[in-house]
């Protein structure tokens, strides 16, 4: 997957959506790599819609995965927990 250009496409209500990626991370706690992005929707609280998933460096081109890990997505809620906390001082 190269993520160089900054741009993604995800599947959103079966179409293809280009989104900004916002940031990137790796968590030596799970070993895997994670990407945050978006479409730029607005979510019923009034905030733009930030999806994470996560990916393989390794594999150009490679698949988006979706969390489901319930510790794996308590871990990223924190991490944008601290994301939007260093934004907002």
């Amino acid at each position: 997957m190269d993520l160089k250009n900054e741009k993604i496409e995800m599947e959103k209500d079966g179409r293809k959506v280009l989104c900004d990626i916002l940031f990137t991370f790796d968590s030596e706690e799970t070993l895997k790599c994670y990407v945050g992005y978006t479409d730029h929707s607005i979510g019923k609280n009034g905030r733009k819609n930030i999806y994470v998933s996560c990916y393989n460096p390794l594999v150009l081109n490679g698949k988006l995965e979706d969390i489901t890990d319930e510790d794996e997505l308590r871990m990223v809620n924190e991490v944008l927990i601290r994301l939007d906390e260093q934004a907002n001082g």
